[in-house]
């Protein structure tokens, strides 16, 4: 079987489309391309396929309506433009889908709502009976709520964690440029790139960002959410939006990334890659040989130094002697608090300020060695 055709014939496919494949020369949504890529998802999904569309363009459906020519930089007026622009965005898509009798179910997500342990299950879950029932889910990020520490930063790599959560078989990443390159693609003699096996074969390559006004992402945002899926054991695919029904076909257009990792749902990776640490905590020689070779939870009689504010269940960096991270995850105590119980065993401190400190800084189940 041809790698390509893991997309064609995908039983679940999550496909990411970015703003600049969405908008006009005016910065609003042009509805003519949302219609054609609906139309292609739509053939595709009526053939059987369970698919997720990730959906950039909340903040560029709002800037018109707002009187903005450019994607705003401060967080507020995102904030805002997404607030008026989600609305418009999901009511093009209800009604392209609807010509082809398909219903759509809104799902927006933040870091934080899929790094905690019932609200990663919730996530999953919701999903799940979304496409069981034969919803095609539309995903994006919670631009009117979530803050700068809490963001997943773009919906690349929002798009890549999705593609984990449901254990999809493919994920295709629509963007304005057609393929990876081995140099930027308006330069004579640039050649694309067909097909990615590891890392190793883009080693090369010089990686530009976004050239977008109305887009977060860029082709380096692509590769780190590619990196994710295929880690995760996902198939990808990036190419141009306007080559969607031929990816889908399976031919030959884009790069693809073959999958270098096994399946299997993890929350770890989200733990990893959706997350940005609030704070470190320093731990000896000790703590590191139990975290990585016993494979073993974070205990207060390892740490020796908090650096950072945070709360109970932040992520948190865990870092060796000479302050390399070695581990992320979801802390148990709040940092004023952990002071006060560093060096000290669990049972000591059980007995000295009441059971409720007997329990893991960080239990094993929170936690990702990096």
């Amino acid at each position: 079987m041809s790698p390509r055709s893991v997309i064609s014939s995908a039983r679940r496919l999550v496909v990411k489309v970015g703003s600049s494949s969405l908008t006009g020369v005016d910065g609003g949504i042009d509805h003519a391309r949302l219609i054609a890529l609906v139309n292609a998802l739509a053939h595709q999904h009526l053939r059987g396929a369970q698919i997720v569309l990730v959906s950039s363009g909340a903040i560029a459906a709002g800037l018109h309506p707002l009187g903005l020519t450019a994607r705003p930089r401060d967080l507020a007026t995102q904030q805002a433009a997404a607030s008026v622009g989600q609305g418009a965005l999901l009511a093009a898509y209800t009604q392209s889908f609807a010509a082809h009798e398909i219903t759509v179910g809104q799902v927006l997500l933040t870091a934080e709502d899929v790094t905690r342990r019932t609200h990663y299950a919730n996530a999953r879950r919701t999903l799940e009976r979304l496409l069981d029932l034969r919803v095609l889910p539309i995903v994006n990020e919670n631009d009117t709520v979530a803050t700068s520490e809490i963001r997943f930063g773009d919906n690349d790599r929002l798009a890549a964690l999705v593609a984990h959560l449901i254990d999809a078989d493919a994920l295709v990443l629509l963007s304005d440029v057609d393929a990876l390159y081995d140099g930027p693609p308006s330069r004579p003699g640039a050649q694309r790139i067909p097909i990615v096996a590891g890392p190793e074969d883009i080693a090369h390559v010089a990686i530009g960002g976004s050239g977008s006004k109305v887009g977060t992402g860029g082709m380096a945002t692509k590769i780190e959410a590619a990196r994710i899926a295929t880690a995760a054991g996902v198939t990808t695919s990036i190419t141009a939006a306007d080559r969607i029904i031929e990816v889908l076909r399976g031919e030959d257009v884009g790069t693809l990334f073959l999958p270098i990792g096994r399946r299997g749902r993890s929350r770890r990776l989200w733990l990893e890659h959706a997350t940005s640490a609030r704070g470190r905590l320093i731990v000896d020689e000790g703590a590191v040989h139990a975290l990585k070779e016993r494979k073993k939870s974070l205990l207060p009689a390892g740490i020796t130094a908090v650096e950072g504010t945070f709360h109970d269940g932040d992520p948190v960096d865990v870092c060796g002697p000479d302050g390399t991270p070695i581990a992320r995850g979801l802390v148990n105590y709040a940092s004023n608090e952990l002071p006060n119980l560093l060096g000290r065993s669990t049972r000591e401190l059980a007995k000295a300020l009441g059971p409720a400190y007997e329990r893991e800084v960080i239990h094993r189940d929170d936690l990702v060695v990096l």
